[in-house]
């Protein structure tokens, strides 16, 4: 009896089940295509920053979308919409605007309730989204003090144009894909198998990670080191206030207002 009894139990999904490994697939080589055409002088270098925008925050949020069990088109179309901006933004100074486009497609499908496994479109509480904001204000407060004592950075605002350029791609591509898979989908997946601290600690090792292999981080020893902290901690309280709030959005603001004083840092 007891045999018939675990058997009939259902099993619990795969914790990848549902990743878009052909999407992933054709991403990956797109991106491989590019980085040949580049190096043999067919397309210029600007070309290879959009394929690697469109393909790794492309695969991120369309793993994201996946694993909310949306239909694969709004995926695949999330990925066009990401490599449209990463194109205009390499081609115009205002091109960065574009990048309104995913976070709108993504709204959109919170708003018809399609993301709900992801933690968007659920009545957000204002005490949860101030106080993701000032988690972020204060990891980022610090990290100014902290880069202009250590390493001789400092704020800067007369960049706006780039600074609002980054902001830009931060809202529609680095943070949104970041906060949808690595805190909506993995943790969240994770979370149901195991605890707070297993799940919080698997995603935020795979959140660092993905920063530590781009390429656009620089890669001296103490500011490796100190991306690694400051990332370490976002993406702790992240998982936090995802589980505190069960919403992606204070986490997602913690994490723009974060990188929007990042942003402005600048050799001193």
């Amino acid at each position: 009896m007891w045999a018939l009894d675990q058997s009939s139990q259902p099993r619990a999904a795969r914790l990848f089940a549902d990743t878009p490994l052909p999407l992933l697939a054709v991403l990956a080589a797109g991106a491989a295509a590019t980085w040949a055409l580049v190096e043999r002088g067919v397309l210029p270098p600007s070309a290879l920053g959009v394929a690697g925008v469109t393909a790794g925050h492309g695969a991120l949020l369309a793993t994201a979308l996946a694993w909310a069990r949306v239909p694969s088109a709004s995926g695949v179309l999330a990925v066009a919409w990401l490599g449209l901006a990463a194109w205009a933004a390499a081609h115009s100074p205002v091109g960065a605007l574009a990048y309104l486009a995913p976070i709108l497609w993504v709204a959109w499908l919170a708003g018809q309730g399609r993301l709900a496994d992801l933690g968007l479109g659920t009545p957000v509480p204002l005490r949860a989204a101030l106080a993701g904001a000032a988690v972020g204000a204060l990891l980022g407060a610090h990290l100014l003090v902290s880069a202009s004592r250590t390493f001789g950075l400092h704020a800067r605002l007369d960049h706006a144009a780039e600074v609002l350029g980054a902001i830009g791609y931060d809202v529609g591509a680095n943070v949104l894909a970041a906060e949808c898979f690595f805190r909506g989908a993995l943790f969240n997946r994770a979370l149901g198998r195991w605890s707070f601290a297993t799940a919080a600690t698997g995603s935020t090792i795979a959140y660092i990670v993905r920063y530590l292999v781009d390429p656009l981080l620089p890669k001296s020893a103490g500011l490796v080191v100190g991306a690694v902290f400051y990332l370490a901690l976002l993406g702790v309280l992240n998982c936090w206030l995802f589980r505190w709030s069960e919403s992606l959005l204070p986490g997602f603001l913690g994490a723009l207002v974060f990188f929007a004083a990042y942003r402005t840092l600048a050799m001193g």
